[in-house]
C-alpha cells in the first residue's frame, strides 16, 4: 500500500466527545500523491525532497471504518461515514478517478435484547455535530498514524516503498509552528 507517495498501511485513532461517547476510526491507506501530503496544514509533501525513483500514478483505494458507542441510528451512521472523506482531504487526498474509497460506520448505543426495541432515543440533528468533528479529526490522525508507523520496505524486483522520514517531517512542522 502506498499513501501519499510513502509506505501506507493501517492506522487508527479515536476521540471522546463531550457526551463521553467514543468515536474510533480504522483506516486502510492506499491513495494519493507525494506532493499533496499535508500534516497539520503544512504542505509537507511539497517541502520534502522528491521521490528517489518515479512513482506510479495516483490510484488505489482507501477503506475507513468508524465505530461509536453512542446511540446513533442507521441514518446517522451514514452521515458519520460521509465525514471520513473530509479527514482524508485534510491529509491531501483528492479522490482521483481510479480510486475507490469505502466508508462504513456503525454504532452500538442502541443495542437491545433480541426481539425488543431499545428504549434509548437516537441522537439526531445538531446532536451529531461533535461526532462529525470527531470522525474528521480521527480519520486525519489515522492516516498520519499509518504513515508514521510504516517502515521502508523492498519487495519483489527491488520495488521499494519508502517510509515517511519522521525526523524530517518533525523538523518541517517545527519550522512552521
Amino acid at each position: 500500500m502506498s499513501c501519499l507517495g510513502f509506505k501506507g498501511g493501517i492506522g487508527t485513532a479515536s476521540r471522546v466527545v463531550p457526551s463521553g461517547h467514543t468515536v474510533g476510526v480504522l483506516v486502510m491507506t492506499n491513495f494519493g500523491e507525494r506532493g499533496r501530503l499535508t500534516v497539520s496544514g503544512v504542505p509537507v509533501g511539497q517541502l520534502l525532497p522528491p521521490a528517489p525513483a518515479p512513482t506510479a500514478p495516483p490510484a488505489g483505494s482507501c477503506i475507513v471504518v468508524v465505530i461509536t458507542d453512542a446511540p446513533i441510528d442507521p441514518a446517522g451512521c451514514q452521515r458519520l461515514a460521509r465525514r471520513a472523506g473530509l479527514g482524508l482531504a485534510r491529509t491531501g487526498s483528492t479522490a482521483h478517478h481510479a480510486s475507490g474509497e469505502i466508508f462504513l460506520a456503525l454504532a452500538t448505543g442502541l443495542r437491545a435484547p433480541r426481539g425488543t426495541v431499545s428504549p434509548v432515543t437516537p441522537l439526531q440533528g445538531r446532536q451529531l455535530d461533535p461526532f462529525f468533528a470527531a470522525v474528521v479529526e480521527a480519520t486525519e490522525e489515522s492516516v498520519l498514524n499509518s504513515l508514521l508507523n510504516a517502515p521502508t520496505v523492498v519487495g519483489r524486483g527491488g520495488n521499494t516503498a519508502e517510509g515517511l522520514p519522521v525526523d524530517r517531517v518533525a523538523a518541517l512542522l517545527a519550522l512552521h509552528s
